[in-house]
């Protein structure tokens, strides 16, 4: 339950079937995610506002088809705006929201992950962060991946950029590093994949910078490839369409422990960080952006 410390956010968007239950075995409704994301909603608009979306569908919940979708279909609602891309006036429109009508429209649409690009509409060709994904083997342990995060905040720092961590909601974490979008696409991707070969040449048996599942076992793949135009990765606070409900939640560096897991945040446990009286370890996100270069 919401308390009276607690930002509300509010919506005219009518849901349809609110009681439809998207995550069956822990009993999340339609209406239980609206009232997560409105909850979420002032710390999570900076990172899905005037952005790109990928959206993942699942129209009969995570047990049922699912699709990723860039595009428009029929019958979205008017709150889900279309845009074109600058480098393809031509072709199929892409998708973006203005507020939170606009999320509460994707969860009605059965959007249950939310993949913004890492730059906003108004600077299409220079991102405004590095994103770093942290993926391990099923037989790494979390305090090696936790390793790996620092690492890269390290790295990070070396190049006089911030970084802010993440859970992925999935098995890893994510490590960003904001950006003055001054730097293009390809000078960005160009500094995440020199760091991912750099981690691997410089530690071989913990990281690996290629996507070679055979080579899983006992490693981390360091994935830079959510930094090429168009690519996406999840959202803060995005929830994903996983067995428990979890979400990507951020974190602040000293959290990470032993004690919070890749998926430990969930629909209906992160009300609590979401209190006013709580500290949003994200706050100064955007503040804390250098130049790529200097």
């Amino acid at each position: 339950m919401a308390n009276p410390s607690q930002v509300i956010a509010k919506t005219s968007v009518q849901l349809t079937h609110p009681e439809r239950i998207y995550w069956p075995d822990d009993g999340v409704s339609k209406q239980d995610l609206v009232n997560y994301y409105a909850l979420a909603w002032a710390r999570m608009a900076p990172f899905i506002v005037d952005r790109p979306l990928a959206l993942l569908r699942c129209p009969d919940g995570i047990k049922g088809p699912r699709f990723f979708q860039k595009h428009a279909w029929k019958g979205i609602n008017p709150h889900i705006e279309e845009i074109a891309d600058p480098e393809d006036k031509d072709g199929e429109k892409l998708l973006r929201i203005r507020g939170f009508d606009g999320l509460a429209a994707l969860v009605q649409s059965a959007t249950l992950e939310v993949h913004p690009w890492g730059t906003t509409t108004a600077y299409w060709e220079k991102p405004d962060m590095i994103i770093m994904d942290l993926d391990p083997g099923d037989d790494v342990a979390w305090s090696a991946v936790i390793a790996g995060a620092q690492e890269i905040k390290a790295r990070f720092a070396e190049m006089g950029l911030a970084s802010f961590a993440k859970t992925s909601g999935g098995k890893g974490l994510h490590v960003v590093a904001p950006l003055k979008p001054k730097a293009t696409w390809p000078e960005v991707k160009a500094a995440a994949e020199a760091m991912a070969h750099g981690m691997s040449a410089d530690s071989q048996e913990k990281y690996l910078s290629v996507a070679a599942k055979a080579k899983r076992t006992g490693h981390i793949f360091i994935d830079y490839l959510r930094n090429g135009r168009g690519n996406t990765a999840v959202a803060p606070y995005s929830t994903r369409a996983r067995p428990g409900a979890a979400v990507s939640m951020p974190l602040a560096w000293e959290e990470l422990t032993g004690k919070i897991g890749p998926a430990s945040f969930t629909v209906k446990n992160a009300v609590s960080r979401l209190d006013e009286r709580s500290a949003d370890p994200w706050a100064d996100f955007f503040e804390a952006a250098n130049p790529l270069n200097g």
